[in-house]
């Protein structure tokens, strides 16, 4: 999809975001702004959104028992914990944003790369913002809705401002995203602390009764199992993030994978004490029939308190939000210089340094999502997509071994972490397709329609001239209206 401005980097011209030179003041570049807090603060911020505080029941529900769902959601967690080791090898020695797409393109090429790219710009990544958000819209109006049924346009409306508010954010200020990302990762984790230590508190005055023959009534099975692990594993999914912004990392080498590490322990720590505390207060069948676990916790042992919790639910989705779309709308700018997407998607604000039509790309679909689309089954469709390519690159990983020996790799997992994380992704895809075939099946057709889509945009020269001429004035007149140009090259490389 190149046009006439932007020339992609088969040419061999690396621009200063990929070279490992600093940023010259000044210059029409994105900035090395994350340091290490602030990358702890884009993964946490991004993993714990809406789920560990209002439904989790998916891991119970496939389980049949406390003890079998306290299991699943401690191996998710270490699972979890292999993959963002792996993340952090292939973040340290590529040294390049856009996460799955860029090391997908290094290991295997042009193709699968595009596939994966086509599938997140066009639904999955406007499909789980729209989730998110109206996570956040109904949590935002739960204090004012106490005694009635929220209407579904005031969650939607208040959605949209949501949603509208983080793309200004993130289209605004790189340092004031990343502040507000702490901030907001620090609202959720006192909130989960607001769970955890009266959970304890119940813990030491003896009420465990619900822990006793924990696994009577387990019936995990071939069909549940990766159920569970699907629900679990997207719990605790957003620890490859900070990947889609090496460029922009401090210090990578050193700060991707402590803010990994630093971040997954935390999270699977405060997930797993999490479900401890529910269960110290809620049966494994009432914890079935809650709405919103966290809310139904909160009212039996804090009383008026509980209102609070709404309030932390929706700061908890609208970090997720913000984390979201500061993180991939990275990959769509890196697709964007490598010619897989317009170039105006890798255009920078001249004085805001922020990559702005990549962020506002989603926008709109996200919009058309919110309103118009059935987004649970959506994400149902293309839940296996995401594991199906997060298991593929780190296979890559494994390849790349072979392949680029050579490559310089300050940080290196011993191989069994990549074999196993690689083989378990790519199996929970297989055991989908038995256990759910009709959605994985469609998800699968979505998937290959980027085929047709990487011939047709990328591979087929010989547009018509008018179709070019177009594409140059659309390009040139984005670019006037939002005042971006390509990012300058640097004089150095």
């Amino acid at each position: 999809m190149p046009g006439n401005i932007v020339k992609g980097q088969a040419n061999g011209k690396l621009s200063s975001l990929d070279s490992g030179q600093p940023a010259q003041e000044g210059r029409v570049v994105l900035k090395k702004k994350v340091t290490l807090l602030r990358g702890i603060s884009i993964i946490i911020g991004t993993i714990i959104g809406a789920g560990i505080f209002i439904s989790p029941k998916g891991i119970l529900k496939n389980t049949g028992s406390v003890g079998m769902s306290l299991t699943v959601w401690t191996v998710c967690g270490i699972l979890s914990l292999f993959g963002a080791l792996c993340y952090a090898e292939l973040g340290t020695c590529i040294k390049k944003s856009g996460g799955h797409y860029t090391y997908i393109l290094e290991a295997f090429g042009p193709l699968p790369a595009f596939v994966r790219v086509w599938v997140e710009l066009l639904i999955i990544r406007p499909a789980a913002t729209a989730v998110i958000s109206l996570a956040f819209g109904r949590y935002i109006l739960e204090p004012f809705f106490m005694q009635c049924e929220i209407p579904e346009l005031a969650i939607k409306l208040i959605t949209a401002v949501g949603i509208t508010l983080v793309m200004v954010l993130n289209s605004t200020s790189v340092s004031w995203s990343a502040r507000i990302q702490m901030f907001l990762t620090f609202c959720k984790l006192v909130a989960i602390l607001i769970i955890i230590v009266p959970g304890v508190i119940q813990l030491i005055k003896g009420e465990t009764q619900h822990f006793k023959n924990a696994f009577a009534g387990n019936d995990a099975s071939v069909m549940g199992l990766p159920l569970a692990f699907y629900s679990g594993m997207y719990a605790y999914s957003g620890w490859f993030y900070l990947n889609f912004v090496t460029e922009e990392v401090e210090n990578p080498e050193k700060n991707i994978p402590l803010a990994i590490c630093i971040s997954m322990i935390i999270v699977t720590v405060g997930y797993v004490l999490t479900n401890v505390a529910y269960f110290t207060t809620i049966s494994a069948g009432e914890l079935l029939l809650s709405k919103a676990v966290a809310v139904t916790f909160a009212e039996r042992l804090m009383g008026n308190f509980s209102l609070a919790v709404p309030v932390f639910v929706a700061l908890s989705c609208f970090g997720s939000m913000n984390g979201g779309v500061f993180a991939v709308s990275r990959m769509f700018f890196v697709a964007s210089r490598e010619g897989h997407l317009p170039e105006i998607l890798s255009m920078i604000h001249v004085r805001k340094h922020t990559p702005l039509p990549a962020v506002i790309v989603l926008h709109p679909l996200t919009m058309i999502m919110l309103f118009t689309g059935d987004l649970y089954s959506l994400l149902n469709f293309l839940s296996f997509a995401r594991w199906l390519f997060i298991g593929l690159v780190v296979a890559g990983l494994i390849y790349l071994r072979y392949k680029r020996p050579d490559m310089p790799r300050p940080f290196k997992v011993p191989l069994f972490i990549p074999a196993l994380f690689s083989f378990t992704c790519l199996f929970m895809v297989a055991l989908s397709l038995y256990s759910d075939p009709v959605n994985t099946g469609i998800g699968f057709a979505i998937t290959l329609t980027g085929i047709p889509a990487y011939y047709l945009f990328i591979v087929w020269d010989n547009k018509p001239k008018w179709f070019r001429k177009l594409l140059g004035r659309v390009t040139t007149t984005l670019q006037i209206l939002l005042e971006v140009i390509p990012a300058e090259e640097n004089q150095k490389s």
